[in-house]
């Protein structure tokens, strides 16, 4: 029992980061295999082959998620933890498959994709990115609501701006704030802008605000990431 905790639970040992290698080959390995599985016109036995990868990978899964509850004192706890959770759902569509109608199926597929998720549990560089948004959570949570502050009185000012001259296009302020998100996010895409003197100044404002709206949340994961580096070392 000691070696099953020191192979499944612990990742600072020479058997468990040969665990971690060999589950984070296999999660890749099922990515893969899923794109892949999308492609048209395969060959019968390329389907075949799939869903038999695909069955040892939710196999192997399915020990590990019962090994962790098994060998960890916390069971309640890790069951409903995040990871708890991402382990179960990486497994739950293959389970329920089978008891589901073809249409239900195709959704539940696409729960293969949490599977990446998994990924951050053995992978350090990304631990510490999930415990820099943890210490910069509060002042993420103020930047995206002014953010959606900014991108609303964005869809307004353009709105008084443009609608006059062009109603088809700025028809409310719902669809002003396709533009604004476009606009402010300084993504561009062209497909609405603005055509009065008025309101193209205004875009111009809108873009150099944009700038750094892309710019504010890069610096404060920055900070906390060197945070997360100090207390590590």
């Amino acid at each position: 029992m000691d070696f099953l905790r020191e192979v499944v639970l612990r990742s600072d040992t020479k058997y468990g980061r040969a665990f971690d290698v060999f589950i984070q080959i296999l999660i890749v390995l099922s990515l893969v295999l899923f794109s892949v599985d999308t492609l048209p016109g395969l060959p019968k036995e390329a389907y075949i082959f799939f869903d038999m990868a695909n069955t040892c990978v939710v196999l192997i899964f399915t020990i590990e998620y019962i090994l962790r509850i098994v060998l960890l004192e916390k069971k309640l706890a890790y069951v409903f933890s995040f990871y708890g959770i991402v382990d179960v759902l990486s497994i739950l569509p293959f389970y329920l498959s089978g008891n589901v109608s073809l249409q239900t199926l195709r959704v539940l597929r696409l729960l293969r994709i949490i599977r990446i998720f998994k990924l951050t549990r053995y992978t350090p560089a990304l631990n510490r990115i999930g415990k820099a948004f943890l210490i910069a959570k509060e002042e993420l949570i103020i930047f995206v609501l002014a953010a959606l502050m900014m991108l609303y009185l964005a869809a307004l000012g353009i709105y008084h701006f443009e609608h006059a001259a062009q109603p088809e296009v700025f028809k409310s302020i719902f669809d002003c704030l396709w533009w604004s998100v476009a606009t402010l996010t300084t993504v561009g895409y062209g497909d609405v802008y603005p055509i009065t003197l008025g309101g193209r100044l205004f875009t111009f404002v809108i873009l150099i605000i944009g700038l750094g709206v892309v710019a504010a949340p890069t610096g404060i994961i920055a900070s906390a990431l060197a945070t997360v580096r100090k207390q590590e070392e």
